[in-house]
């Protein structure tokens, strides 16, 4: 990834995480939790959202590091699903909130990036190559970013979102194994990135998106 990618990368990926909290806690505030609301994070201002090391630290070393992806994460809403009127459905609709902000998302930056690139053939060169062309990088960035975020939370695996939807449709008393084993689903999804299993998992269905959406781009 060239220095100009990796610039124009960073507002996609503020983007993406961002949205995705917020989408999670508008939904949450539709179902009757007004937790995310009160603590001010329903708003696109990036600062409430920042988190140090998922949104900060961790793209910065993708960028060091060369990697043709960044990845990362904004500061988690706080939700408290027992304002829900539902309980089950607000958990479900609340949990998969963020994945769809994201497929939204790179479906919209995809319909972007198709109308750009038609339009770059029939500008000034000068205008296609210093305008068009990072428009361009920003979008095609954007899928990627959007679609990956989209693909590796709906993995059912505590705390990700996917753990969430496929608990609703459970009964109560497993809720409580759920919860109480949250805390060491990060060590499998790290041992599950470091051994490549992740990859494999995400890499497949990443692909054939990112060339649905943008057309073989």
């Amino acid at each position: 990834m060239s220095l100009s990618e990796a610039i124009l990368s960073i507002p996609a990926l503020m983007v993406a995480v961002i949205l995705h909290e917020v989408a999670h806690g508008w939904v949450a505030y539709r179902w009757g939790d007004p937790t995310a609301k009160l603590a001010g994070r329903l708003t696109l201002n990036p600062i409430p959202h920042i988190d140090p090391i998922g949104t900060i630290l961790l793209p910065a070393m993708f960028i060091i590091l060369g990697s043709p992806i960044i990845f990362g994460w904004a500061k988690p809403v706080p939700i408290n699903s027992m304002n829900f009127r539902d309980l089950r459905k607000g958990t479900f609709f609340t949990s998969i909130a963020g994945v769809v902000m994201n497929l939204s998302l790179a479906v919209i930056f995809g319909a972007l990036y198709r109308i750009i690139y038609n339009l770059s053939d029939v500008v000034d060169p000068f205008i296609a190559q210093s305008v068009m062309y990072p428009l361009l990088v920003f979008c095609a960035k954007s899928v990627l970013i959007n679609l990956i975020l989209a693909i590796f939370n709906i993995i059912p695996i505590p705390p990700l979102d996917g753990s969430k939807a496929l608990m609703s449709f459970l009964s109560f008393k497993y809720w409580e194994i759920f919860y109480r084993y949250e805390v060491y689903g990060f060590f499998v999804i790290t041992i599950l990135l470091f051994t490549g299993v992740l990859g494999r998992i995400i890499y497949p269905p990443l692909v054939f998106l990112y060339h649905l959406i943008l057309g073989g781009a």
